[in-house]
């Protein structure tokens, strides 16, 4: 089955639910949603592809219209696709902003020059798909995702955001044993060739 969303482009609906499964990668205790009018609600709009026509489970800002996902994986992502839905009226966003392993961004550190945006198109069934930059996102750990406006509603409301792409387990860090001296010996700061003949008797 095929869809075409407000942007005007058809998108096939089997490929894409097969597709959308990194919701699952998602370390949802960490996962932290800046400006959410509802505590806990953030969290709940990364469910599985079949579930986006849930309109019981969304999220919607408070103060103005701006909404700043952090996003901690349990391993390492190769992000390829991005989809977001929401309602058809002006609620609905109209630009996100990702950012590459920046744990626990606020609005200020989401001013700075982003990896990739992209304009939003009105998308009630959630089957616009937005091209992620691999190369770029070949080695994510955390992703911020910051909604920064809306087409001209007080709040921003999102129902669904899906995630595309590969997940592998983060590598195992070693423990690294080191000696450190608190103050350095006399003859680590002497250089060798500066030193005077030893004289012979």
């Amino acid at each position: 089955m095929e869809h075409q969303c407000g942007c005007g482009a058809v998108h096939s609906e089997g490929e894409l639910g097969v597709e959308y499964s990194l919701y699952q990668k998602i370390d949802t205790e960490n996962l932290e949603c800046l400006n959410e009018y509802e505590e806990g609600s953030g969290v709940t709009v990364f469910k599985p592809w079949e579930d986006r026509l849930d309109r019981s489970k969304f999220v919607e800002s408070d103060v103005d219209e701006e909404l700043l996902f952090n996003v901690p994986f349990t391993g390492l992502i190769k992000l390829k696709g991005l989809i977001v839905a929401g309602e058809g009226d002006n609620s609905h966003p109209c630009k996100v902003r990702l950012f590459k392993n920046r744990p626990h961004m606020t609005f200020d550190a989401a001013l700075t020059e982003s990896d990739q945006e992209f304009e939003l198109c009105r998308d009630e069934s959630g089957v616009h798909e937005y091209s992620i930059k691999v190369v770029k996102f070949s080695s994510v750990h955390h992703l911020t995702l910051h909604f920064s406006g809306n087409f001209g509603a007080e709040r921003t409301r999102i129902n669904y955001i899906g995630l595309k792409g590969e997940w592998s387990p983060a590598p195992k860090q070693g423990v690294v044993i080191a000696t450190y001296e608190v103050r350095p010996q006399v003859s680590d700061l002497v250089d060798d060739t500066q030193r005077p003949p030893t004289a012979i008797h």
